[in-house]
């Protein structure tokens, strides 16, 4: 997610300068074109009309191709601000439901070491969520490997990998399964049914957290409909089409626009083509970027991020003192 309130012109460049470097070629060709012709009374351009006409089209088509969009990214980052709630009321349930009775077989310490191990391995489920999201795409999927996004290059930063907040034996279980998120809330729900077999939690409370492992069930189900469903094609598809044809057809109708103005002025068609052309083009990259909000690009949900603050106010809650910090843009992109 981009942070800064203005784009930066270095960041606007970068992602704009092989489109103008053909927009400048092709209207600077059309342009030479229609010069060259027109010394041998031959005519090129088009009237604007047909174009303008075209042009407001395009227009429609690619405004209503963004809204759609960004409903997508704006839907994904409601789902992960319910992942937040919950992760809180998880954690909560377990430090307050969880109570030790003298007939459950548990001592006081065994009972505190499950309490901390159901609330890392909920930390475990978000992370791997997280990398689940962005390991592949409806179109690729050669790459099914569950492979962390950030470099171990240190403690601090392996908190970032699901095997910090598993036991080994755990993690090697989870790791063979196609969805690993999905285990590992089942393997809370197999704790929980224990404690409530032991007594030590009450049908009420047994089925207060059931309710909560449903829920984190229907976030993950939502992110991966997104996910796994990408934005219909034939808006995709064809707005990029359109776009280019319109920014093709443009100099030849610029160039004709001018030269009613002067002979000398149909030069002007050049820069002003290239303006208008990278601003639809930039419509729809816009669009393009929002469509897909899980895929770690610039503009998408910060995940990242998101998970290193369920992480800081879960491992607050059970009394952790290696509290990670919190993460901050770099370049003024938040992952």
């Amino acid at each position: 997610m981009y942070t800064r309130r203005h784009i930066r012109f270095k960041t606007i460049f970068r992602f704009a300068w092989k489109n103008l470097l053909i927009f400048t070629f092709w209207s600077g060709a059309i342009t030479w074109a229609f010069v060259w012709c027109e010394n041998r009374g031959t005519n090129i351009g088009i009237p604007f009309l047909p174009l303008s006409t075209i042009g407001i089209a395009v227009s429609f088509y690619v405004g209503f191709k963004n809204s759609q969009s960004y409903d997508r990214f704006w839907e994904g980052r409601k789902i992960w601000g319910g992942i937040v709630n919950y992760s809180r009321t998880w954690a909560n349930q377990v430090l307050s439901y969880i109570k030790n009775v003298q007939s459950s077989g548990y001592s006081d310490v065994d009972l505190e070491l499950l309490k901390v191990k159901l609330v890392k391995r909920h930390l475990a489920w978000i992370n791997s969520l997280r990398i689940q999201l962005r390991s592949t795409t409806i179109f690729d999927r050669k790459n099914l490997s569950f492979v962390p996004d950030f470099g171990l290059k240190n403690d601090r930063e392996c908190k970032e990998c699901i095997a910090f907040f598993m036991e080994d034996e755990e993690y090697e279980h989870v790791m063979d399964k196609a969805n690993a998120a999905s285990h590992l809330i089942r393997l809370q729900g197999d704790d929980i049914a224990e404690l409530n077999k032991k007594t030590i939690l009450s049908d009420y409370h047994h089925v207060n957290m059931m309710s909560s492992l449903e829920q984190f069930y229907n976030l993950q189900g939502m992110c991966e409909r997104i996910k796994n469903t990408p934005f219909p094609r034939q808006y995709a598809y064809f707005s990029s089409l359109f776009i280019w044809v319109f920014i093709l057809l443009l100099p030849f109708g610029l160039v004709e626009l001018f030269h009613e103005i002067g002979d000398s002025s149909v030069w002007l068609a050049v820069p002003f083509s290239v303006l208008i052309s990278w601003v639809f083009s930039t419509m729809d990259i816009v669009g393009d970027n929002s469509e897909d909000p899980f895929e770690n690009y610039v503009n998408d949900v910060p995940m990242s991020a998101i998970c290193r603050t369920i992480e800081i106010d879960l491992l607050q809650m059970i009394g952790d003192k290696d509290i990670p910090p919190k993460l901050q843009p770099v370049d003024d992109v938040l992952l």
